[in-house]
């Protein structure tokens, strides 16, 4: 299952206008589809990707990973974690 964000219009009348853009993972052919409408209505200064402001994201710097780290799922668990 895919989640794929976008803008619609709403006329007057109730109908929407919807246009996608799908990635080529998407097989032709019928899928079934879930529409979720926000209740607010967007801005129309951020309907572009441009004019969205980059979402700020807490960055913390633990430094360098030890040399000998292993993440192997042996090293991990051992022989009783599975």
């Amino acid at each position: 299952m895919r989640t794929i964000e976008t803008d619609i219009t709403v006329a007057p009348d109730g109908k929407a206008v919807v246009e996608l853009q799908l990635p080529a993972t998407v097989s032709a052919g019928k899928h079934r589809a879930v529409v979720m409408v926000d209740e607010a209505a967007v801005d129309d200064r951020l309907t572009t990707a441009k004019a969205r402001p980059p979402i700020e994201m807490p960055v913390h710097d633990f430094g360098p990973w030890p040399a000998d780290l292993s993440l192997r799922r042996e090293d991990l668990y051992g022989d009783h974690g599975r």
